[in-house]
């Protein structure tokens, strides 16, 4: 038996036929391509994609690395803008704010990031150090705990945590905390920072002093450091070291409006109430919106007794939600040395609901009592 190939005959298409199928094509995609609209079909509305907003996102934490902080915030609120439900842009916009006294809008832009994604250890970790700053340390200890057990390898959820413990007084496990998160991150600025902060408040401040110098020569531009470094200074007695390190604050970025306050604050612990009040207006003039300016103003200016002007500046404190009781019967005693007692009282009331005990509140309600 012969054993041969069969020849299949091949069906061979009408050359007219083929190239219209091909010039169909390329005039479809062509359409697709100049945005023009075919009929009866619409072209999808245009949305960031999520490769553009993380393109965004790279670069706003390369303005952060860099020290460009003004530009760092635009670049985080605008992503915040353009994509409400990145919990990342939220969380890292409140964590900058909050470094540069901003802690209500910190811990408001902290908060949302939680709403939008809780299961991102990064965003409970920069909620627990909102919550810190702002003075709940109880929920900030919750918070960092919860981004640990999240993600067991975040070396920052760790150095926030050893914050929140320091502040609430619990140095041991903030101690423990800190090496925490260096043996996680030996380039972590924060965790040098916040080991810096456990031994100050444990009162060992050339320890203190070693890690801010450390955390500053990892990160050169972040105003905070050198407040730190300057508070340890002077607690040490080294005033002129702690002035030189609020006055570089000011130097790293102008537009920061905690280096003139520090500063300011400085002049003020040495009785230079006139040169405390030039830096806290540099301090507003930064950042019309920074609070705690004002109201040190306020002190300044009552210990000056120039009560009408420190009634001013503690009004404008407290309506940019400051909420210290000093201000709250300094104002008080200032409408009463004013004689505007009307004025004087619901502001000592409001500070003794704060504190029953507050000496100046009573005693300003004795030149203002009840009629």
């Amino acid at each position: 038996m012969y054993v041969g190939t069969r020849s299949r005959k091949r069906k061979r298409w009408p050359f007219l036929f083929l190239a219209l199928i091909a010039s169909g094509a390329f005039a479809y995609w062509w359409v697709l391509d100049t945005g023009i609209t075919l009929p009866g079909r619409s072209r999808p509305t245009a949305t960031p994609t999520e490769i553009g907003v993380k393109e965004r996102l790279a670069s706003a934490d390369l303005l952060f690395e860099e020290g460009r902080m003004p530009e760092a915030v635009t670049a985080y609120r605008e992503i915040t803008e353009m994509d409400p439900s990145n919990a990342a842009a939220h969380a890292r916009l409140g964590r900058l704010l909050t470094l540069r006294g901003r802690v209500d809008e910190g811990l408001r832009l902290a908060q949302r990031a939680v709403e939008i994604d809780s299961q991102s250890a990064e965003s409970q970790a920069i909620l627990g150090m909102a919550l810190d700053w702002w003075g709940e340390y109880d929920a900030a200890i919750e918070a960092c705990l919860k981004a640990i057990d999240l993600d067991p390898n975040d070396a920052a959820g760790y150095a926030y945590l050893a914050e929140a413990y320091a502040d609430k007084g619990r140095v041991e496990q903030a101690m423990q905390a800190a090496e925490k998160a260096l043996t996680l991150d030996a380039d972590s600025f924060f965790a040098y920072r916040n080991r810096g902060y456990v031994h100050e408040r444990q009162g060992e401040y050339d320890a203190a002093i070693d890690d801010y110098l450390q955390a500053i020569a990892l990160k050169p531009k972040i105003v905070y450091l050198y407040l730190s470094l300057g508070r340890a200074y002077d607690a040490v007695g080294d005033r002129e070291g702690a002035m030189v390190e609020f006055r570089r604050a000011t130097e790293v970025d102008p537009t920061d409006p905690t280096g003139y306050d520090a500063l300011g604050m400085a002049h003020y612990k040495q009785q230079e109430y006139e040169v405390a009040v030039a830096q806290f207006k540099k301090a507003v003039e930064a950042d019309a919106e920074y609070a705690a300016a004002y109201g040190h103003a306020g002190w300044c200016y009552y210990v000056l007794r120039r009560y009408e002007d420190a009634i001013m500046q503690f009004e404008k404190a407290i309506s940019l939600g400051a909420t210290s009781i000093e201000y709250y019967y300094e104002l008080g005693l200032s409408y009463a040395y004013v004689d505007d007692c009307e004025n004087a009282r619901p502001w000592l009331e409001k500070a003794l609901e704060i504190d029953p005990s507050s000496g100046p509140a009573l005693q300003g309600l004795q030149i203002c009592p009840k009629p």
